[in-house]
This record gives structure tokens, C-alpha cells and sequence, in this order.
């Protein structure tokens, strides 16, 4: 029954998708991220207080959470499906569902949009600081819509195509283990004294379970570009290829750049941090204008919502070719 209940099931991540469509990210005290991020500060305190701060304390911190939570939804799930099994079946639609951020990331993106469109700096600045790491006291209207397109095309990738992924391969447990992960680099994979060696697990850990869906989004976008007028399919694929090596990491570039390309739109530019200017890269094909005029995060919206709904499909059949 435990193998039942947890393996993948294209019904319930239908369903899952569709409600985070409909509603967003649900917000309440429970929801598993806090939960999680509760718990790794727990075992952080745990482990540090043992003074298994190095290498093989983030190890364990990772065998621990993906002990406790991957082990504690099984016996969750079963202890429900003994009890009630339309009650287990409603509980795991909505984990999934609480694990998927598709809409969540979109309104992200819409949030700078409508500032910039009322002409208010300071609250497009201040949306933008929630989703991008630098400084934007140098950024005017038009790099704000850069950095939300950047934003948009980034978190495609680990929000949603990465956890449709793991449950498509491995159900539950699978997209609960990648959002431990994922919660372990946002809270400790830092390259600072104090996480560099205790958080490099979570951090190696994110790039190997993000590896093959952000190159998944080299073709995905593209394929999707391809019947929409004003976007390149051959750019597309083009720049993702040559470009993706040029941003940090080894997968964010994949989507970021496939997106400029599909687009046709440079994106990035100068980006300022700590009062120092890091970098005026320059993503997308060099005949292109850089983005942020009126459509463009209208344009990448829409480009995005394709791509989450082509991978939702190829997902559920996937899952029902297997199972």
C-alpha cells in the first residue's frame, strides 16, 4: 500500500497543477517550505553544537531532513489512506500542489510589470529586491523588467519543471527530497566562512537535481517558441546553447538564455553590487534590443505559461506510458 500511495500518479499532479493555476501558492503555517526551513535550522543548531560544522556536518543535515520528511510523508500518507483513502488521496494533491509554484512565480513577475506601468520606481525597485540579488538603486524602469524576465526564466526552471520532474520520475518522495534540496542551497549553500564547507552538500545537491531539467528548458522553450509570432525558435536554441555557460552556476543559464533567444531580447546588462558594478554581460543575440519595453514581460509571461503547461503534459505522459 505505502508503494501505492506514493508513487507517481498523473490524475493527482493534474489536479495539483491545476489548483496552483487557479489559486497560487497557498499560504498558510503549515506549508511545507516553512516547515522545512524550520527543521533544517533545528538540525543546523544540532549538528553546529557538535561541532559538525565542515563537510560532513551538511551531509548529515541532508540524511537527516531527507530522513524526516520523505520518511514522515510515507507514514503520513499511509496512517491517512488506513484512515480514509479519499482523505490520503486529497492530502497528496495538495502537497503537490503546495511544492509547484508556477502562478506564484508569474505574479512575481506581474507585480514589477504593474509598478513600472503606474510609474512608480520605488515600489518596482522594491518588488524587484524580493527576486534578485543586487543592488537597484542604479535601475531605472527598463532594467526592472529585465530582471523580472531574468527572474522568470531562472525560477522556471527550479519552481516548477524541476518538481514536476522528480515526481514524474520518483512521485512523492521525489519531489519532497528535491524540495529539501532546493530549501538546503536557499539556506545554507552560500559561498560565506561560515556555510562554504557545511553547505556545500545542499549547494552540489541542487546543481545534480537541476542538471537535466534546466537542459530539458533548452528545448522546451524553444519547441514552445516556435509557433509564436515575434519569437525564434533558432535563437532559441542557439543562444541557450553558446550562452548558458556565461551566468554563474551550471544550470540557471540554460533557461535564462534560451529565453533571451526566444525572445530576441538581450538580457541582463549592468548589474551593481555593493556599490561595485560586477558585470555588464550582455545575454541574447547581439542584433537584439535589450529588453524592457511595454510587452516584453507581458511576452515572457506568456512564453513561461506555455512551457510550465507543455511540461505538465509531457509529465502526465510520461507517468501514464510507466504506470
Amino acid at each position: 500500500m505505502v508503494l501505492e500511495i506514493l508513487r507517481p500518479s498523473a490524475p493527482l499532479l493534474a489536479a495539483a497543477v491545476l489548483l496552483d493555476l487557479l489559486f497560487g501558492d497557498p499560504v498558510y503555517p503549515a506549508h511545507p517550505a516553512r516547515l522545512m526551513g524550520w527543521t533544517l535550522t533545528q538540525f543546523e543548531k544540532l549538528l553546529r553544537s557538535l561541532k559538525l560544522d565542515g563537510y560532513a556536518g551538511g551531509v548529515l543535515l541532508f540524511l537527516l531532513l531527507a530522513t524526516v520528511w520523505c520518511g514522515g510523508t510515507a507514514a503520513l500518507l499511509y496512517a491517512l489512506a488506513r484512515w480514509n483513502r479519499w482523505i490520503a488521496l486529497a492530502a497528496q494533491v495538495f502537497l503537490i500542489y503546495s511544492l509547484v509554484a508556477l502562478r506564484d512565480l508569474l505574479q512575481h513577475g506581474w507585480a514589477v510589470e504593474r509598478a513600472v506601468r503606474q510609474g512608480d520606481l520605488p515600489e518596482a525597485l522594491h518588488r524587484i529586491a524580493q527576486l534578485v540579488g543586487r543592488d537597484t538603486t542604479r535601475m531605472d524602469f527598463a532594467a526592472c523588467r529585465r530582471a523580472a524576465i531574468e527572474s522568470l526564466s531562472e525560477n522556471l526552471t527550479d519552481g516548477f519543471l524541476s518538481p514536476i520532474f522528480w515526481y514524474a520520475v520518483a512521485g512523492l518522495p521525489g519531489i519532497v527530497l528535491f524540495k529539501v534540496v532546493s530549501t538546503m542551497d536557499s539556506m545554507v549553500g552560500y559561498k560565506t566562512p561560515l556555510y562554504l564547507r557545511f553547505g556545500w552538500c545542499g549547494a552540489r545537491l541542487d546543481d545534480v537535481m537541476n542538471w537535466l531539467p534546466a537542459r530539458i528548458s533548452w528545448l522546451l522553450i524553444a519547441l514552445c517558441a516556435s509557433p509564436l509570432p515575434g519569437y525564434s525558435a533558432s535563437k532559441a536554441l542557439r543562444i541557450g546553447w553558446r550562452q548558458h555557460a556565461l551566468m554563474p552556476g551550471p544550470n540557471s543559464g540554460w533557461s535564462e538564455a534560451t529565453t533571451a533567444g526566444a525572445m530576441q531580447r538581450r538580457l541582463v546588462g549592468q548589474i551593481w553590487r555593493h556599490g561595485q558594478l560586477v558585470t555588464e554581460l550582455w545575454l541574447g543575440d547581439a542584433s537584439d534590443p535589450p529588453a524592457g519595453d511595454d510587452s516584453d514581460v507581458r511576452r515572457a509571461s506568456i512564453l513561461v505559461t506555455i512551457v510550465g503547461l507543455s511540461a505538465t503534459a509531457l509529465a502526465l505522459l510520461a507517468i501514464a506510458a510507466i504506470h
